[in-house]
């Protein structure tokens, strides 16, 4: 009786140590979660700006002249349209550059980059509110004598689907989307209450239940940061015009750099009558 009464109380003991464990995990990842999110470039804003003229970009400000990101202005005018770009969550803005310059190959476009807060010298610290914050003024510097097109990549997608939920434009593509930011932390730690967790939940499926656009999607057949699943139940829950390319044997990292040839197809979707 005394063994099974000592073998009770270590059963006791350690359970209660593994769930304090469990606890502390818990208040930890819920601290440090936008440090675990948010991965931002820490150049000087003279750096890129060197580095961005170099390669045709001009800064792009806001209307107190702060810097909010970089613009490829197309060389005939009037331009075909105007394109937004919401990166992903590591780097910065200026690491999309080569989407720019891919797309002016093809049509004379205006190609604004954002800049998030807290990344390459903008101000600020980075999160959804912050995030959507500065993409809303940004889409409302833009000229409403042509078509907004969005670009979003990975975070970004959110972002994007947030932008057109709630502003008129005119084609949207999302490089590795989800369905919301929940289902993918919930992936990546199945054992912690994510839902009550996380402060940034990006649900990009209830934004655009109000946008009603074309809408291309890119999937890669080897993300394991945001596998395919949820792309696809967005892709699947958007009732609008749609079309989806896939990248079977792609990683996350080789979907963010997709070729001409992929922009060329997204362009000839989203102009297409049928398709408005």
């Amino acid at each position: 009786m005394q063994k099974k009464s000592t073998l009770g109380r270590k059963v006791i003991y350690g359970a209660i140590i593994v769930t304090g464990l469990y606890l502390v995990l818990c208040v930890a990842l819920t601290l440090a979660q936008r440090r675990l999110l948010y991965c931002p470039c820490k150049r000087s804003l003279a750096s890129s700006e060197k580095i961005a003229a170099e390669n045709g970009f001009q800064i792009w400000r806001n209307t107190t002249g702060q810097f909010i990101g970089w613009k490829l202005m197309a060389t005939t005018t009037p331009a075909r349209g105007q394109i937004l770009i919401l990166h992903g969550n590591a780097g910065c803005a200026l690491g999309r550059a080569q989407y720019a310059v891919d797309l002016q190959t093809i049509a004379p476009l205006d190609v604004y980059i954002l800049e998030y807060p807290g990344y390459d010298g903008r101000p600020g610290s980075p999160s959804q509110k912050s995030l959507f914050a500065a993409a809303t003024e940004g889409i409302t510097l833009l000229s409403n004598q042509c078509d907004v097109l969005l670009i979003g990549e990975s975070l970004g997608t959110g972002v994007a689907a947030y932008l057109a939920g709630n502003h008129q434009v005119s084609g949207v593509c999302l490089i590795s989307p989800y369905n919301n930011l929940t289902a993918v932390a919930r992936h990546h730690l199945p054992i912690f209450p994510v839902r009550i967790m996380l402060r940034d939940k990006f649900p990009s499926e209830d934004y655009l239940k109000s946008y009603h656009g074309p809408l291309a999607v890119l999937l890669a057949g080897k993300d394991t940061t945001v596998p395919t699943e949820f792309g696809r139940k967005l892709y699947d829950g958007y009732d609008g015009p749609k079309k989806l390319w896939e990248s079977p044997e792609a990683s996350h990292i080789d979907v963010s750099q997709p070729k001409a040839q992929f922009w060329k197809e997204v362009l000839e979707f989203w102009q297409k009558p049928a398709q408005r």
